[in-house]
């Protein structure tokens, strides 16, 4: 997964068209690190429909305050710049909720491509 560095590759990366799905995690997150095995399987089932960026909460904490991260790893689904849905609990995130969100997101984009 890529991981952007700066506010300015986040706001570029997003403002496409295409599904982006920004997760934000950090270096010390158990939880972050508990997904970081299967992950990169995600992405390629998904390849074509959406893309995966990742990002150090540490690393940006005025875009993470702006966008109302708080807990660790969440996933925000984006197009055009526009936020179109969130996954974030406080819980371990499994490879299917994971899916179910993609699922939920690529759906909400084609819905919103027809409109």
């Amino acid at each position: 997964m890529n991981k952007l560095k700066t506010e300015a590759e986040f706001r570029q990366t997003v403002s496409g068209e295409e599904l982006t799905i920004a997760v934000f995690k950090t270096t010390w997150c158990r939880d972050c690190h508990f997904i970081d095995p299967f992950m990169p399987d995600v992405e390629k089932q998904y390849e074509g429909r959406a893309r995966f960026f990742e990002i150090d909460r540490d690393d940006m904490p005025d875009l993470c305050s702006e966008l109302n991260i708080l807990g660790i790893p969440s996933f925000i689904a984006f197009t055009d710049g526009k936020e179109l849905i969130r996954f974030v609990s406080k819980l371990r995130k499994s490879r299917e909720e994971i899916e179910q969100f993609v699922d939920r997101a690529i759906a909400v984009s084609d819905n919103l491509a027809q409109a």
